[in-house]
């Protein structure tokens, strides 16, 4: 099995410092949905696992995490895109959980729920923390300077044979022709 895993805010849609709190808020990046359909037209199966802090801060509740999420799923299938399975920490930093990334907790709930070693599973971010999380479940760390990305390219330290690419649309061409 292929898989890939990918960050949301700043990857798949457009990122808010305010935090995406509603549908309306989600906003595709141009050309993400198509390159996630490129991945799925591959036999790659993709996975989201994002922070979502805003619901143990109260800004947005489960049902609205949910719609947003539905509203992701219907405008990728609009493209002939699937994504296979969302995975997200709720919690906030202080909540000190196995869960939120930087720490491997969603990528080990990754691992065991697809049944699948995540060394060489490419794994697609706009944060250090996001690439970190991953990198220690033995993925392949791809930034992406969309969201956050180009600041986190800047302030540098990134994990060791972290590829770097405009967005998520120029990594797929990148993974689908070295793979």
């Amino acid at each position: 099995m292929k898989l890939i895993i990918l960050d949301r805010d700043g990857v798949i849609n457009q990122d808010s410092d305010a935090f995406i709190k509603s549908p309306a808020e989600w906003i595709a990046i141009p050309g993400s949905l198509e390159a996630i359909a490129r991945l799925n037209q591959a036999n790659y199966r993709v996975v989201v696992a994002t922070n979502q802090s805003g619901i143990a801060r109260g800004l947005f509740t489960m049902p609205t995490l949910n719609a947003i999420h539905q509203k992701m799923h219907a405008a990728a299938h609009q493209v002939g895109a699937d994504i296979d399975a969302v995975f997200f920490c709720p919690h906030c930093v202080d909540d000190h959980c196995d869960c939120r990334k930087p720490k491997p907790g969603m990528m080990r709930d990754i691992s065991q729920r697809f049944e699948l070693n995540l060394k060489g599973v490419p794994t697609v971010g706009d944060s250090l923390r996001d690439l970190q999380a991953g990198f220690v479940a033995g993925c392949v760390p791809f930034l992406v300077r969309t969201g956050k990305g180009a600041k986190t390219e800047a302030k540098g330290g990134l994990p060791p044979g972290t590829r770097v690419f405009a967005d998520l649309a120029a990594a797929v061409d990148h993974i689908l022709t070295t793979a």
